[in-house]
């Protein structure tokens, strides 16, 4: 039982250190390091391992980024951030489009998505405005996050609590989450003007539109996006009209990719150029934390503990700190159970909901979202966020946010 948990201990390490001697460790090499050490020392058989991996993730995460990469090629994207963001006619305005766009688009794209789709975006209007990029990660960081708290489909958890846990969703989670988020969002913008006073006031940002770079990849991406987004409508209008069937999001995601993938001449250029590495740190952080999992040591916590998750503070508690060691859906996949069994009300599970979600503003670690704004930043231009410097504005973020909700939970 020790050794997934030391593993999983020395993962957290690299990624606060993210240096060894001369070696500069990243993210997803981290995590491949503690998969290495479960496997090699038979902690989990390779079989397991292998079962472990969620492939419709890494399908969901493959084609979202065959997709963003066909939009940044072609310049399509560019030319869409200029769009959007052109009305923002200070800093301070740019950085509420920043968070209010992000938390919007997490709620019909799923977070992970957003997190492909806007890290190129922001990274563009760092360049172009002079600016440290760090602030407009961590605008994005936070903005999804919070944003996809309101929706079923905002993120994996989500997902996972809607199914059988909570009846006429999409109504559902607006009215008990719709109005603490939007607080929530603004107490991000509030955190992160003090915070960078030198990058957000009053000082116009540099709205140079671009040029469309490869006419006929963008027609082809744009199709894809419309695809894309026609898709989503089409999943939300099965949720909402209770047929019996549903629209698996691997397949949303796969269609506009392989559409793609078809017509495009670049498709080989356009797949050498996927950011590999993030895929390896989710297939990585699977098998770890399957091991971690099958040591029962949360479990047993929980149940020593004697825990009352009947209560929306316990349970925002327990989900914002558990979520930061096996991860936010195998979190879920304890806890739903558990609500179920004890006859769990719409207020339990919006509490699961919240405290589960907004974990993942307290660490790098809390949500897949945070990895891959980060790996692509790495990977991209070599920009990074550190353990710390996430943390010294994601706790208290988080401290925020988990209170909002609760009173909010409490008193509605």
């Amino acid at each position: 039982m020790i050794i997934p948990l030391v593993a999983l201990a020395l993962v957290f390490i690299l990624i606060c250190v993210r240096q060894v001697g001369r070696i500069n460790i990243r993210i997803w090499q981290a995590m491949l390091i503690g998969a290495a050490v479960v496997v090699a020392t038979g902690q989990i058989p390779v079989t397991a391992a292998l079962r472990a991996i969620n492939l419709d993730v890494i399908v969901l995460l493959l084609s979202m980024f065959i997709v963003g990469r066909a939009l940044e090629d072609s310049g399509t994207l560019e030319d869409l951030s200029f769009r959007f963001f052109s009305r923002a006619g200070t800093m301070d305005g740019l950085l509420i489009l920043i968070l209010f766009g992000s938390a919007a688009g997490s709620i019909f794209l799923m977070n992970d998505t957003m997190a492909i789709i806007g890290t190129p975006v922001v990274l563009l209007l760092a360049r172009k405005n002079n600016v440290s990029p760090k602030p407009l990660l961590l605008a994005l960081a936070f903005g999804i996050t919070i944003g996809s708290v309101t929706s079923p489909i905002g993120n994996p958890q989500n997902l996972l609590i809607a199914m059988g846990g909570v009846k006429n969703t999409f109504v559902t989670f607006s009215r008990w989450l719709m109005l603490p988020t939007i607080f929530n969002l603004f107490a991000a913008y509030a955190l992160l003007r003090f915070s960078f006073k030198s990058v957000f006031g009053p000082t116009a940002p540099n709205h140079s539109p671009m040029e469309i770079t490869d006419p006929k990849l963008a027609r082809i991406s744009r199709l894809s996006l419309i695809i894309l987004l026609g898709l989503i409508g089409a999943k939300v209008a099965i949720v909402l009209s209770g047929l019996p069937f549903d629209l698996p999001l691997t397949a949303i995601a796969a269609v506009p990719a392989v559409f793609i993938l078809v017509l495009s001449g670049r498709r080989w250029t356009i797949v050498r150029r996927i950011d590999w590495t993030t895929l390896v740190f989710f297939a990585a952080m699977f098998v770890l934390m399957e091991s971690v999992w099958r040591t029962g040591f949360f479990q047993a916590l929980i149940a020593r503990w004697h825990l009352d998750l009947r209560k929306p503070g316990v349970l925002i508690g327990v989900s914002v700190g558990l979520s930061q060691f096996i991860s936010n859906v195998p979190l879920v996949a304890l806890l739903k159970p558990v609500l179920l069994h004890v006859g769990a009300t719409t207020r339990d599970f919006m509490a699961l909901v919240a405290g589960s979600t907004v974990a993942g503003n307290l660490t790098i670690l809390g949500a897949a979202s945070n990895v891959i704004i980060v790996q692509n930043a790495e990977s991209r231009e070599g920009h990074t966020l550190t353990f710390l410097e996430f943390a010294r504005l994601g706790v208290p973020l988080t401290l925020i946010n988990a209170l909002v909700y609760w009173l909010y939970l409490i008193i509605i």
